[in-house]
């Protein structure tokens, strides 16, 4: 056993934060039933991470399940759709092996107050900022884990999702300026006085809009480092992918942009870093020219417009990051990481720039 797999990396629940438990006695009861063989009581723990659907590890025993929920008070059902998650992974798990197995979907609302699922218990490692220290040795582990990275995205993509029951999950034609003018409009109803307007940026996207595509895939839309989970006893080895609530079918490119949105490499610019939340820099991290290379090679889709894509999914980062701290702006949340969120919309906003000035498009 080399160095990286004497130390326990494993992700691991917490305590469930204040205002967000659950009735254990209820969800312990609903689960008895359904789930044979279990024996209470129920132990439930609360994963950290995440800012929209909360995830619970629920231990039954020996027995460990995972439940997702919306957030409490949530009134827009189609941005926390359990239901639509749950069918989502239904399908693919059986096709694709990174897809968490679905065991349960509640519809009563009665046992939580919100609908919710239970899927199987992925134990492993979440790569988060930093890669913890010991976990990698050399640059070649890196390397040969994020061309994986890769890989497993194209596979996703490349699945007929016809034929595995999610035909009637998206509406492939027009994605892509569904996608353009929807975050455009996110954008300007969260601005904010004290950050820049992006109006150059959201304009450039909504000329250079291409057209449909003629390659149409399984999106998963948040397709990052902290939604892959690894095997503690091999961690080059991806186990699963998590977080599958925004997941909808269209142009492969945007989830691609999406993802290289989050890249941070080694050589960009000081302030790009200081925004950087996964490991993407360190040495053996491919490059977003050597990923969307890779990609390239393995997928055969042409990224003579790969400009467009990428800006896109600097600028969707930009949106998201701005309305969180709308919300802070406005007294909507008085947590003090959210205050230093402003500045990311500018560096997002400067990069999204850099691209615009040096594409052909």
């Amino acid at each position: 056993m080399d160095q990286m797999n004497q130390m326990d990396h494993t992700d691991r629940p917490t305590d469930v934060r204040s205002g967000e438990e659950l009735a254990a006695d209820r969800i312990e009861a609903y689960l008895m039933e359904a789930i044979p063989g279990l024996k209470g009581p129920v132990q439930i723990q609360q994963y950290p991470g995440g800012a929209s659907n909360l995830t619970y590890l629920l231990s039954f025993g020996d027995r460990q399940f995972v439940l997702r929920r919306p957030p409490s008070g949530t009134k827009a059902a189609t941005a926390h759709d359990m239901g639509r998650e749950y069918k989502v992974l239904s399908a693919l798990s059986p096709h694709w092996p990174y897809a968490p197995r679905p065991l349960i979907y509640c519809e009563d609302v009665s046992v939580m107050g919100a609908k919710f699922y239970v899927m199987e218990h992925l134990q492993g490692i979440i790569l988060r900022k930093d890669i913890p220290e010991g976990l990698f040795t050399t640059s070649e582990q890196i390397r040969r884990l994020y061309e994986k990275f890769v890989h497993a995205l194209v596979e996703l993509h490349s699945l007929d999702y016809a034929a595995i029951g999610l035909g009637d999950l998206g509406k492939p034609e027009g994605y892509v300026r569904r996608q353009v003018l929807g975050w455009n409009k996110r954008f300007r109803a969260a601005l904010t006085p004290d950050v820049p307007d992006c109006e150059g940026v959201m304009n450039w996207l909504e000329e250079k809009i291409p057209p449909d595509s003629p390659y149409t895939g399984i999106i998963h839309n948040d397709f990052k480092l902290d939604n892959i989970v690894l095997d503690p006893s091999d961690p080059y080895r991806i186990i699963g992918v998590l977080d599958w609530e925004m997941c909808t079918i269209g142009d492969p490119l945007m989830d691609l942009g999406c993802t290289l949105g989050y890249w941070v490499q080694k050589d960009d610019p000081e302030e790009r870093h200081i925004i950087r939340t996964m490991p993407t820099h360190v040495d053996g991290a491919l490059s977003r020219h050597q990923f969307v290379d890779l990609y390239r090679r393995i997928s055969g889709i042409k990224m003579d417009r790969f400009d467009f894509y990428y800006c896109f999914g600097l600028f969707r980062l930009a949106v998201i990051i701005q309305q969180i701290y709308y919300r802070f702006y406005h007294g909507q949340t008085q947590n003090p990481r959210v205050k230093a969120y402003a500045q990311g919309v500018p560096v997002l906003e400067a990069a999204a720039k850099k691209v615009m000035d040096k594409s052909d498009l």
